[in-house]
């Protein structure tokens, strides 16, 4: 059963919805944009993950009796704001990009458009799916590409922030290129190949090494990796792993899959491995490595040859360490008047990075070539003509322009709940990886590099920037009809 998260909110949601209910404002639609600031890592794009938790969130959205009585006890609630929450459930629409989609600062990856109170009240589950599920498929992207076609495995369950940020952590890991994860409530969730072989316990509760590796060869013969790296990887690990493959999996007539090094100088140790490996006739036996990984040491590691096939990532993926903020955020760019009107809602700030892009919107992806050039922003009434010239421009420095002749304009932002009822249906997991895969691969290479990538352009078409401008002059107050 799909948990109740309805109070996973600020509460600051909640005192407002009353506001708006005492106030006459709570059919007053609104639309909101999720977006974020800044790319983790300094690198050039992020990835959208985490919207089928808000699917399922907003779908399972109510206040139960025992939510109620809470409140109640709050001392801050009216009956008849109560009684309103009684009968509350979500009937507005929500758009977005598909998960796996690559995404820049600035533009919204979500727009919700609903009445005060329930647009307001979903912001923070909204935004904490959004945040960490695309902070850790943004993290494993980046690792997965360092690792130069060879798979990355994630094992950071026990590291992780949580059992949230464990098992929703390898879901977005998957989405972003992790072909396995260590976690099996992934698995059974959410269908990302649950892996695993041993720890150092095993070999240690044997009285032998040689034993324990013979004693998983017979258990699991069809599916041997053997940690080699217990007691000393060159002179007992790597040795006794050949003896047991030699007596114990040669007669049965299998081959193993692999060895593990955990710890010491991998570069060093993987490169002696693979030799004695190779000189005793197991050319097609894989290394694996783990230990503290992330996507600089694995470029250093193959940079310096490093004989490694595959790689398990832990506690600096399910944490996303060096940058484990994402900063995601939810804001207010319109509403409608009492004709139906859209009125665009602006935020204005002495930290210019911090002023919001207005009014209700659509986002287009621009390519050439079949290369993305540039995102771009449009009022949600405007429409690309691909037969025509197109002119784009950087927002902030409107001299940079260019105009477009040859191009494809494929607009971002799916319907996912019109009305209140789900109209969306979330591809499988598989899918979710393939999409991010290709995506990717539609970013020019300045854009995908680790150090100084490229800026890729987020623009404002004409129409839009000119209504930023005119309510930045009038102090956010828009005074047309």
């Amino acid at each position: 059963m799909t948990p109740n998260f309805t109070l996973l909110c600020d509460f600051y949601e909640l005192t407002m919805a009353q506001g708006y209910f005492n106030e006459g404002k709570k059919d007053t639609v609104s639309y909101f944009d999720v977006f974020f600031r800044k790319v983790p890592d300094g690198g050039g794009f992020a990835i959208f993950a985490g919207l089928e938790q808000v699917i399922d969130y907003i779908k399972n959205l109510h206040f139960s009796e025992e939510d109620l009585a809470f409140l109640r006890s709050k001392g801050m609630f009216s009956e008849e704001f109560l009684d309103y929450l009684k009968h509350f459930r979500f009937t507005g629409d929500i758009w977005a990009v598909p998960e796996g989609t690559p995404i820049f600062p600035k533009e919204p990856v979500m727009i919700i458009r609903g009445n005060a109170i329930e647009a307001q009240l979903i912001e923070t589950f909204v935004l904490l799916s959004f945040n960490h599920q695309s902070l850790i498929a943004t993290k494993a992207n980046r690792i997965v590409r360092a690792s130069e076609g060879r798979a990355v495995m994630e094992f950071g369950s026990r590291r992780a922030q949580g059992t949230a940020g464990a098992i929703m952590g390898a879901r977005a890991a998957y989405i972003g290129g992790c072909s396995a994860t260590a976690c099996t409530l992934t698995d059974r969730l959410y269908g990302v190949p649950a892996v695993g072989t041993m720890a150092h316990s095993w070999v240690q509760m044997f009285d032998s090494e040689y034993e324990a590796f013979a004693a998983y060869c017979r258990t699991y013969p069809d599916s041997v990796t053997l940690l080699v790296d217990t007691y000393n990887v060159t002179k007992s690990g790597i040795p006794n792993a050949i003896r047991a493959f030699n007596e114990i999996l040669a007669p049965m007539g299998k081959r193993p899959v692999g060895i593990r090094l955990d710890s010491g100088d991998i570069t060093y140790l993987s490169k002696k491995a693979r030799k004695m490996l190779d000189e005793a006739g197991y050319p097609d036996c894989k290394i694996v490595v783990s230990n503290s990984l992330d996507e600089f040491i694995i470029k250093d590691l193959l940079r310096q040859g490093a004989r490694i096939d595959s790689f398990g990532v832990g506690e600096r993926l399910i944490t996303a360490k060096s940058d484990p903020v994402f900063g995601g955020v939810y804001k207010l760019c319109a509403v409608e008047n009492e004709s139906g009107s859209i009125i665009p809602k602006i935020k204005i700030s002495e930290n210019v990075g911090k002023i919001t892009n207005p009014h209700f919107k659509k986002v287009y992806r621009l390519y050439e070539e079949g290369k993305a050039i540039a995102d771009l922003l449009c009022v949600h009434d405007e429409v690309i003509d691909e037969s025509q010239p197109l002119e784009i421009f950087d927002p902030e420095h409107i001299w940079k322009r260019r105009v477009l002749t040859d191009f494809t304009a494929r607009e971002l932002l799916v319907p996912i709940f019109a009305q209140g009822e789900c109209v969306y249906e979330t591809p499988d997991i598989k899918t979710l990886q393939n999409d991010c895969r290709s995506e990717v691969d539609s970013l020019w290479d300045e854009v995908r590099r680790f150090e100084n990538p490229h800026t890729y352009y987020v623009d404002l078409s004409q129409k839009l920037w000119d209504i930023k401008q005119e309510l930045l002059r009038c102090g956010g107050v828009w005074k047309h009809d």
